[in-house]
């Protein structure tokens, strides 16, 4: 699967855990380190930590993706999922 239809892929993936303000962005021509950012919002961090792990399992799952790097889970504020085509970023709202 391509970088767009793994990005709007994981786009479903954030709506089916309720996240909110769900947006990709093409930044391929702009950009030399990634094609899209997937970029939403969780309302908590158990939910943040539920639509991380809802969209790096689903992944791994169903299209053998896994993730070149993952930061900040630890305190859940923030989530950046590095697959490096496509980035996925759950925020907090005060993030």
């Amino acid at each position: 699967m391509e970088a767009k239809q793994l990005a709007r892929l994981c786009r479903e993936l954030a709506d089916n855990k309720k996240a909110e303000d769900i947006v990709i962005l093409d930044v391929h021509k702009q950009s030399s380190v990634t094609d899209f950012f997937v970029i939403c919002t969780g309302q908590n961090a158990r939910q943040i930590g539920a639509i991380a792990d809802g969209v790096e399992e689903t992944l791994k799952k169903e299209e053998a993706e896994r993730p070149a790097l993952v930061e900040g889970r630890d305190k859940s504020e923030w989530i950046l999922l590095d697959y490096f085509n496509f980035v996925v970023h759950v925020f907090s709202r005060d993030c």
